[in-house]
């Protein structure tokens, strides 16, 4: 199963006993995974679907509990592969579906009945409400990426006026949502680990705080082995290259000049650079005797290179005279 579905059948096991609490999840269920059918003149059925069996029976006991509804629970096989069944809860007029949408907060009357886009405020009074309203959305339409891919959780709505109003209500808890269309629907998503964390602990789910708190510890171990992995490979492909140009240089003296022309501490550091390649200067300071600082070190082969680069400066223009001079004799 997916960490989406996890978190879900986690928070389907919280079945709130307070009935204005059950109340305000019932309606953030219907209203991201509910639709309205009108059957006739001043009559309406509610159909709610979900893919999980588990939201399918929460929904069925809320109903049964709270508003004295004993309805079925249908269900649709989908024929296309890759895709859960579906289970279905119909809620019909002669039920009492008109009193349970107005209960809900989803319509008003008026000249007949008219839905309404924005979060129920008499149904957010106080926390508990307000945490159960956010519950029933995501178990209605939400879904969240699994921490080990991205961090991203999301609500998907049908209405711009409604997502804005949710969206508002998330961000009544300290957090920081925000909302963007998507195709026919409007989405109202968070996107840092501890925003999600958060909201995950204010929905209830513990379980999937846990599991994603771990996974993004994981992940940062895993980053910062990375990075000293890295790191000490430059380090060691710049030490190479480095004791590479010097074996080079040190050749060119022996080969120009000889080794033993240097002074005794830059025949001491070339003799020992020769001997012991892939040393670091530090190591290298230390088979010295008396041992040396890596400074020091340092500042000698500086001294060694300086050496070569003036050979090789020098052998450049006499061989660049020598050519000069072959050139005019042929002229002759």
């Amino acid at each position: 199963m997916s960490f989406s579905t996890d978190t879900k059948n986690e928070l389907t096991r919280i079945m709130p006993e307070d009935r204005e609490v059950a109340v305000s999840e019932l309606a953030g269920i219907v209203k991201l995974s509910g639709s309205i059918q009108i059957v006739g003149f001043g009559k309406v059925n509610i159909k709610i679907t979900t893919e999980l069996n588990s939201i399918a029976r929460k929904v069925f006991k809320l109903l049964k509990e709270h508003f004295g509804i004993n309805t079925t629970i249908s269900v649709n096989k989908n024929q296309m592969l890759k895709r859960n069944n579906s289970y279905v809860l119909t809620v019909k007029d002669e039920m009492g579906a008109m009193s349970l949408l107005r209960d809900l907060g989803m319509i008003e009357d008026g000249d007949g009945f008219y839905t309404v886009n924005t979060v129920p405020m008499q149904l957010i009074k106080n926390s508990e409400c307000k945490r159960a309203y956010i519950r029933g959305a995501f178990l209605g339409g939400g879904s969240i990426s699994a921490p080990s891919k991205s961090y991203h959780m999301e609500f998907v709505t049908n209405s711009d006026e409604f997502a804005t109003s949710l969206k508002e209500l998330v961000n009544t808890l300290d957090l920081n949502s925000k909302t963007v269309p998507r195709k026919n629907n409007f989405i109202v998503y968070l996107k840092e680990s501890e925003q999600i964390s958060d909201m995950l602990s204010i929905i209830g789910a513990s379980n999937a705080v846990m599991s994603l708190q771990n996974t993004k510890v994981l992940k940062e171990m895993r980053n910062n082995v990375n990075r000293l992995v890295n790191c000490e490979t430059a380090n060691l492909s710049k030490t190479v290259n480095a004791s590479v140009r010097l074996v080079e240089d040190i050749n060119l003296i022996q080969n120009e000049m000889g080794i033993s022309k240097l002074p005794k501490n830059l025949q001491e550091i070339a003799i020992a650079r020769m001997e012991y390649e892939d040393l670091s200067l530090k190591e290298l300071g230390e088979m010295l005797d008396p041992p040396i600082g890596k400074s020091g070190v340092n500042h000698r082969l500086r001294r060694v290179t300086e050496i070569a680069n003036r050979l090789r400066s020098e052998k450049y223009h006499q061989e660049h005279e020598d050519s000069a001079k072959d050139n005019d004799e042929d002229d002759k």
